[in-house]
């Protein structure tokens, strides 16, 4: 009997997980967090909790027909760990790929250049990159002074926050998905006139985000995705069907 396994904890992984309910796909659905878990429909089988690469490697070689990575398009040492175990295990695995959006304002390929380009200016930032960007943004001159993040609620990443050095004041804890207006209203608490976001997507907000600086009349500046090959939604579903009817 044909078996999925979908490691989620996106709009994407939401998606394919609902249309494997409402199918009757029999699929089994890992997310890292209880928010994410709660996000699931019934009809699937959720799987809560960070999962190492050896713990990977032990639950895709549990009997599962195929694996689908709808990990964050940012989550590139969870999306290798994932390939890994499934080559380990012989396991076909497909990558869904989420919809770019066109890049606004200013584009950095990589944290490194992303420090260098804040460097060389000035003003309150805003950061939208989340809680994984933190200690590379203390690299930032003036960082405490100068940086308010936007990060997901939670005690031990205020815990982070406060270790590394940053002002609690300036810590926006809340969860997505965030419209234009409530980024409008956190830019203007802040005063920021330099924005940091992902390519996200629309899945991920981007275009609320790029809206929100125009208005402010704050810089955008935009994390490269990294490179990645996948499938479109729409592709997977075809390729699932196709497998599942083998």
């Amino acid at each position: 009997m044909f078996k999925l396994l979908i490691f989620g904890g996106t709009t994407e992984g939401r998606q394919l997980a609902e249309y494997c309910a409402e199918n009757g796909i029999n699929a089994d659905v890992s997310v890292a967090t209880e928010y994410g878990a709660s996000l699931l429909p019934a009809g699937v089988d959720i799987l809560c909790g960070r999962l190492d690469a050896e713990q990977m490697k032990v639950l895709v070689s549990a009997g599962y027909s195929a694996v689908v990575d709808a990990t964050h398009p940012y989550a590139v040492e969870a999306t290798e760990n994932i390939k890994l175990a499934c080559e380990n295990a012989g396991v076909r695995r497909f990558r869904l790929v989420r919809k770019s959006s066109v890049s606004c304002g200013k584009t950095a390929a990589d944290m490194e250049e992303l420090i260098a380009l804040l460097n060389a200016s000035d003003g309150v930032i805003f950061s939208t990159l989340g809680s994984k960007s933190l200690p590379a943004l203390t690299g930032v001159r003036n960082f405490r002074e100068r940086i308010w993040v936007r990060v997901l609620p939670g005690a031990e990443i205020l815990s982070q926050c406060r270790e590394l050095g940053y002002d609690t004041a300036k810590i926006v804890q809340e969860q997505g998905p965030f419209t234009t207006g409530q980024n409008v209203e956190q830019l203007r608490k802040s005063g920021a006139k330099l924005l940091l976001t992902k390519e996200s997507g629309a899945a991920g907000g981007y275009p609320e985000k790029a809206e929100a600086a125009r208005i402010c009349g704050a810089e955008l500046i935009t994390l490269a995705r990294p490179a990645e090959s996948g499938f479109g939604f729409g592709e997977l579903i075809r390729i699932i069907e196709r497998e599942r009817g083998k």
